[in-house]
């Protein structure tokens, strides 16, 4: 089995990694780094995808904002959030954007079932839901079959910061996070954190992306430019 290795992030500017993703996707196209997955939270900010830019859609000044290539329209990143990066090369048999978004769905929905919690798919809409809200957005960019962009988790999301976003086109209020929702423990009473959702997705990343990680590395972003 393929093996990926995981950086853990702290809290990073999403420009920097946004500039550091390029680098890596670059360099696993050439096979300089294997597959990676980048687990990280970043301050405050808006990405407007080109779905977004297409539709007219309007962000009120009071959110820093930042345009972006991936898939998708509004998306809102800040604390309480986990966001997951694959910087991965699907093999020829992968190769399925749907297929491939239907992994990283997979990821989410079966660390939510490891916390008790039922996550779902909407057809009509990538992403995972909770209670019929939307509690997390996937927007991918591929070069060559290797991934960039990745996967939000909210969990615990201050104030109403993200149901004041038509995120996705959608009303405001549908995208929201676990604690919104009164999903604030796991089966076993323990507190979600950001701690426990890193935990459970790295657990479940053999068997869902079908790749064995290594060792986690407490990664700095300064350690790669």
């Amino acid at each position: 089995m393929k093996r990926i290795q995981v950086l853990r992030a702290g809290i990073i500017e999403h420009s920097q990694v946004s500039d550091v993703m390029r680098v890596m996707q670059q360099k696993r196209i050439d096979d300089e780094i294997i597959d990676s997955i980048i687990l990280v939270e970043h301050p405050e900010i808006v990405t407007i995808g080109p779905k977004a830019i297409r539709n007219g859609a309007i962000v009120s000044d009071e959110y820093n904002q930042s345009i972006v290539d991936r898939g998708g329209g509004i998306t809102w990143h800040g604390p309480g959030q986990l966001v997951v990066y694959p910087i991965i090369k699907w093999t020829q048999e992968e190769q399925s954007i749907r297929g491939i978004i239907n992994k990283i769905e997979q990821l989410v929905i079966k660390t939510l079932e490891d916390l008790g919690i039922n996550g779902y798919r909407d057809p009509a809409m990538m992403g995972v839901w909770v209670d019929q809200k939307k509690i997390c957005s996937i927007g991918l960019a591929f070069l060559h079959w290797v991934s960039r962009h990745g996967l939000a988790l909210n969990y615990a999301t201050p104030g109403k910061r993200i149901e004041n976003l038509a995120c996705c086109g959608m009303e405001l209020g549908v995208t929201t996070s676990l604690d919104k929702l009164g999903h604030n423990t796991d089966i076993n009473g323990e507190k979600i954190t950001r701690e426990l959702l890193e935990k459970k997705i790295i657990s479940n990343i053999e068997s869902v992306l079908g790749r064995t990680p290594d060792e986690t590395i407490e990664w700095k972003i300064e350690d790669f430019i």
